[in-house]
């Protein structure tokens, strides 16, 4: 295994345990910081969708076009974008069936405790969106992953905008379970698990897809990587950035992360 390899997948390992930070939060912030939080995840949605449609996209465009020529190739680049969107959008539409990952909570909730009767649902919510976020989850390690090997800058920029949108998804997992069991090594415990699935889809990625590793499957990837995070970035990220939202301070920090990430692509060059 060499160093890019293990670089790109201690990459998906931050990324995912972020999770864990959200449950933290949750247990020792005395109040949240909706201000903090909605910067964040603008701030987050921001890196994303500058940085797949103005770097990953054309990458995978490059890649494509210069193994199929100009028409072909752009084609297939629309078609791997929108699949990615629509991979999404299918996995969205399952996923409530087992509770929803992406509840915005608080650590103010920590303290409303439930009623007698709410302890086994709350459980059973808890662990089902803990699965949710997992499932969830995978398809942004591999997005991490094959990112970092291609250009390890642009796997860190992404790791960290993915890592900021896995904080409040700590809390979603943390809270249920600690309404649930009491117990704060439970909660946590289930908060990390569900990031363990970025690590794992990083594995995956390099496990099955590496060996195959051709102009056309890095060019379909990255352009389905592309509409992953564009589709997190406007179905998830945003969405909850403005509930959290005081004075358009999501949409500030989507342009500052807009901002940084053009900023870092330049200095990085």
């Amino acid at each position: 295994m060499d160093s890019t390899v293990l670089f790109a997948l201690g990459l998906t390992l931050f990324a995912g345990l972020a999770t864990g930070i959200g449950s933290l939060l949750a247990f020792f912030a005395s109040r949240t910081n909706t201000k903090f939080l909605s910067v964040s995840l603008g701030f987050s949605a921001g890196v994303m969708i500058y940085v797949s449609m103005i770097e990953i996209f054309v990458k995978a465009k490059d890649s494509l076009t210069g193994a199929h020529g100009d028409s072909a190739g752009y084609w297939l680049t629309i078609a791997g974008f929108f699949g990615g969107m629509i991979f999404m959008a299918i996995l969205d539409r399952i996923l409530p069936q087992l509770g929803n990952p992406h509840e915005v909570r608080t650590v103010e909730d920590m303290d409303e405790g439930p009623s007698n009767d709410e302890y086994a649902r709350l459980r059973k919510m808890g662990i089902f969106t803990a699965l949710a976020i997992g499932i969830h989850n995978f398809p942004e390690g591999i997005a991490t992953f094959m990112s970092a090997i291609q250009d390890p800058g642009l796997g860190i920029a992404i790791a960290i905008a993915v890592a900021i949108h896995n904080i409040p998804e700590g809390i979603a997992v943390s809270v249920p379970i600690y309404y649930a069991t009491g117990s704060r090594r439970k909660a946590l415990k289930y908060s990390f698990l569900s990031g363990i699935a970025e690590p794992i889809g990083a594995i995956a990625a390099w496990l099955i897809l590496m060996p195959f590793l051709s102009d056309t499957l890095f060019g379909i990837i990255f352009a389905g990587v592309a509409g992953l995070m564009v589709f997190i970035s406007l179905d998830e990220l945003l969405p909850a950035a403005k509930r959290y939202d005081e004075a358009h301070l999501s949409i500030y920090g989507l342009i500052a992360g807009m901002a940084v990430m053009a900023l870092s692509l330049v200095l990085l060059a």
